[in-house]
């Protein structure tokens, strides 16, 4: 490897908004997130489904039968 091209590798914290800090190696040396996997929505089961003008609900009317029709058919 050539010297002096690569950047310095140093410890890092790296902050959540949710107060969560994680301890690792980076070339930077405070880094700060707005989401982290201790309070992501997915990962907590918090996750809500965001209806934009009903729209799931729409599609859940429209396809409600289909449901029942599938099986009956297998």
């Amino acid at each position: 490897m050539k010297e002096g091209i690569h950047p310095e590798y140093k410890e890092a914290t790296i902050t959540c908004v949710c107060g969560n800090v994680i301890k690792t190696r980076s070339t930077k040396q405070d880094i700060k997130i707005e989401i982290c996997s201790q309070c992501h929505p997915f990962i907590t089961g918090k996750q809500k489904i965001i209806d934009t003008a009903g729209r799931v609900e729409r599609f859940r009317r429209k396809y409600a039968g289909r449901e029942n029709q599938a099986d009956k058919s297998a």
